[in-house]
């Protein structure tokens, strides 16, 4: 890096994969309160920096939305090593969001990398307790359903949402994005003994759009509908035909992929609830 240690150079763009516990946060956007992910990760830069840093990130969490790996870039003159950055940002950082790695991108001026826009496809996990009673140490960080639920209702039912759809009907009324069509590349679910374990895989997602197709995938499962439901949803595209949206708890912002040009030291790291 150009400069030495604690001076300025030229403009540089740094890369953070950041994981928290949205528990206490209302999600990851700035607000006046002061109580988001954002807020509190650019407190910390400041405080690191003493230097006002805007971030921008991968994927926008919701509140009480978990993020296993957020990727977050910012700019900066400032010539550090990138584990200055991680040892330097976490000191300021609550015990719910730590900076796990940082990394320098290379300037691409035809293409200069950018968290969200960079991004080839996003993966959610969302973790369900079933069981007739609620466990206490699961608050907060899984769904639960009291009902028995029927997994492979629910897998034929998600096969309907593969592939390139509107996906209108799983949309809240607050999505800001420019089109409701996005391309479905997988959903796994699985069972270990209590917990369920919804992998979703798309190029992008939209507003509530996880939550919404949990909570129709467990209206199939608990046996409200037939899994040709979700198919008869989709085709509908209208909100107010499908299931309430699900619980925020269980929600995990899992991986984002980028093109391997960019060298991101990212880590494969299942929901720690999840062995």
């Amino acid at each position: 890096m150009n400069g030495e240690p604690g001076g300025a150079g030229e403009l540089k763009r740094i890369v953070l994969g950041v994981q928290y516990d949205g528990t206490p946060w209302q999600g990851w956007q700035t607000q006046l309160n002061g109580l988001t992910v954002q807020d509190k990760l650019e407190f910390a830069l400041y405080k690191f920096t003493q230097q006002t840093i805007t971030t921008a990130c991968a994927g926008r969490t919701d509140a009480g939305v978990h993020a296993l790996e957020q990727v977050v870039h910012f700019d900066t003159t400032l010539a550090r090593d990138m584990s200055s950055w991680v040892r330097g940002v976490n000191t300021f950082l609550p015990p719910s969001i730590a900076v796990r790695w940082a990394t320098e991108v290379a300037h691409d001026p035809d293409d200069n990398f950018h968290a969200r826009f960079s991004a080839r496809s996003r993966t959610y996990q969302y973790v369900l307790y079933n069981n007739q009673v609620r466990s206490p140490l699961l608050e907060g960080k899984a769904g639960w359903v009291f009902r028995a639920l029927d997994i492979a209702k629910m897998q034929e039912a998600a096969q309907h949402l593969l592939g390139q759809h509107d996906f209108s009907t799983f949309r809240s009324v607050q999505c800001q994005a420019k089109s409701p069509v996005k391309t479905m590349y997988a959903i796994k679910i699985e069972r270990r003994g209590d917990l369920i374990m919804f992998t979703v895989h798309a190029n992008a997602f939209l507003h509530h759009m996880v939550r919404n197709i949990i909570g129709s995938l467990i209206f199939v499962g608990n046996g409200s509908q037939p899994a040709s439901w979700l198919k008869q949803l989709l085709e509908g595209q209208d909100r107010k035909f499908a299931a309430p949206t699900f619980m925020a708890d269980g929600l995990y912002l899992a991986k984002i992929d980028y093109d391997p040009k960019w060298k991101l030291p990212q880590t494969v790291m299942q929901n720690f609830l999840w062995s």
